[in-house]
Parts: C-alpha cells; sequence; structure tokens
C-alpha cells in the first residue's frame, strides 16, 4: 500500500512520549509507522488506537543502535507508504547512577546509552533524510533538560542528551531550507521509566513553579506544535518542565 497521505514514523512509540505522539499525529492526519525495541505487545495496542483515528498503522520492530535495522525500517515505511514526512526521535535508554558515583559509569554504560540516544538517533536521522528532503518533512528529537543542566538520571545521560541537542542545531543548518529540525527537551515526565524512582521526580517538583510532572501528553503536544503546527522554527529547543530550568 502506498499514499500520497502525510506519514510519521515515531521511534519507541509503544508507549510513554512516542504513543501520546502517534496517537495525537493520527488525530492529524497522518499514517503511523509505530517503533519499538522489545514492547511488542504494547506497540500493537497503539497501533490500534492510532487506527481507531481513521489513518493506516504499520508496526515495525527497530533497535536504533542497529544500523541494519534502522535503514530496514526506513525501507519498510517507504515500501508500505511511498514516503516520509516526519521523524520522531523518540528511543532512548537511561542507567540511574548517582552522578558521585563515577566508578559505576563503565565502559558498558557508555556505549549502552551513546549507542540508542545519540548514534542510534543519528542513524536514524541519515536513513530518513533523503526521504525526508523529497518532502520537505521535518525531525523532531527527544532531548532532555539533563542535556541542558547537566542534571537526570546519570551522567551519560545527561551528556547523551546534551549532545542531541548539538546534533540538532547541527543537522538543522546543514539541511535547511528542504528538512526543519528540532528538538523537545522534558523535565521529569510519568512514565514507566520513572515509575521506581518518585523519589527524584518529588525532588524536581521543589523547584517547579507549575508544581508537577509533565504527562506523555504534555510532551507529544510540543513534538505536534514543532512536526505540523511550526513551518520557521529550526535548530530550536523547547523546554518543557514546568518552568524548572528558567
Amino acid at each position: 500500500m502506498q499514499t500520497s497521505r502525510k506519514v510519521a514514523l515515531i521511534t519507541g512509540s509503544a508507549t510513554g512520549i512516542g504513543r501520546s505522539t502517534a496517537i495525537g499525529l493520527a488525530d492529524r492526519g497522518y499514517d503511523i509507522v509505530v517503533n519499538y525495541s522489545k514492547s511488542r505487545n504494547e506497540a500493537e495496542e497503539t497501533a490500534t488506537q492510532v487506527r481507531a483515528k481513521g489513518v493506516e498503522a504499520i508496526v515495525v520492530a527497530a533497535n536504533v543502535a542497529d544500523e541494519a535495522a534502522v535503514r530496514s525500517m526506513i525501507s519498510q515505511t517507504i515500501n508500505h507508504f511511498g514516503g516520509l514526512n516526519v521523524l520522531v526521535n523518540n528511543a532512548g535508554t537511561t542507567h540511574f547512577i548517582d552522578h558521585s558515583d563515577l566508578d559505576a559509569v563503565t565502559e558498558e554504560v557508555w556505549n549502552d546509552i551513546l549507542n540508542v540516544n545519540l548514534k542510534g538517533l543519528f542513524s536514524c536521522c541519515r536513513a530518513a533524510m533523503p526521504h525526508l528532503k523529497s518532502r520537505c518533512g521535518n525531525i523532531v528529537n527527544v532531548a532532555s533538560v539533563a542535556g541542558l543542566a547537566g542534571s537526570g538520571s546519570s551522567i551519560p545521560y545527561a551528556a547523551s542528551k546534551g549532545a542531541v541537542i548539538t546534533l540538532t542545531k547541527s543537522l538543522a543548518r546543514a539541511f535547511a531550507p528542504e528538512v526543519r529540525i528540532n528538538a523537545v527537551a522534558p523535565g521529569p515526565v510519568q512514565t514507566r521509566w520513572l515509575a521506581d524512582h518518585q523519589d527524584m521526580v518529588q525532588k524536581a517538583m521543589v523547584h517547579t513553579p507549575m508544581e508537577r510532572p509533565a504527562t506523555p501528553d504534555d510532551i507529544a503536544e510540543a513534538i505536534i506544535f514543532l512536526a505540523d503546527v511550526s513551518t520557521l522554527m529550526t535548530g530550536q529547543v523547547m523546554v518543557v518542565d514546568g518552568g524548572r530550568t528558567m
């Protein structure tokens, strides 16, 4: 099946921010590629909710740290839908390590985080870029306020998200005006990631004027704005953290 309708690929869209973004873009008439690495059942649930919006959805398994799998995911997208308008790089991982515990930051930890959060994101951008250029599409990268403030679950996580912000700016300069590339930087988001780390959330809320963490829908709204409302913004980082880092 190929269609001339708008198409969005959201990595890591089985749950959380990715799922909310997929459903929100479906509401705006996008056909959706739901990507997952491990959570197949949840990814199928996302696809079912997307199809309920009257659009098409396919589910593609790919670990973004595997470049061959990324290229296959993009090929499946193009073969099925005929093109790509929006790439949302949402897939991510972390290790929860106290910032003062430098010995716990092993080579394995660095590789695990950087291979997904940074190198995997770059692989997705690179594989998708020719198809986005042909449709004057755009990319939204999910960064984090950890990448601005050096905070977050671990030093490698913060470093990876800081690099995502820089990568966003570099790509935005390189591929304008055909492709816009922006990022969102969430504060704490109530997803399964933080389910066992509510102490971190409560600590962050002490310095948050809005006095609540984000929901996946809060972040999805920002992603959808950058992807489907704004037409001039590129190379920008939209912070969504309840005012904590202002």
